[in-house]
């Protein structure tokens, strides 16, 4: 199990490279963005925000910082869900 984890924690600790980084670097932009844009859809995340880490990103400190927080997160409420539902 304990090799399970250290995926978990470099898969982890790799995110922001391929999500923001490499993203970045070769202007990727997610396909229900580009659908909307597309469809000519207006973006009203701005106005009607109901995530508490909205894209990502934790207010005041850097994208990548955000993206590793969002991942242990992540992995928190999916283990957390998985010992309620598997409890017996």
């Amino acid at each position: 199990m304990r090799k399970a984890w250290y995926a978990i924690a470099f898969m982890i600790a790799v995110s922001p490279l391929f999500g923001i980084i490499l993203a970045n670097l070769v202007g990727y932009h997610e396909p229900l963005d580009v659908a909307a844009e597309m469809l000519h859809l207006h973006d009203i995340s701005d106005k009607i925000n109901w995530t508490p880490l909205y894209d990502y990103s934790v207010p005041g400190l850097p994208d990548t910082v955000g993206y590793v927080i969002s991942g242990i997160i992540g992995v928190a409420v999916v283990y957390l869900l998985g010992k309620l539902v598997f409890k017996g």
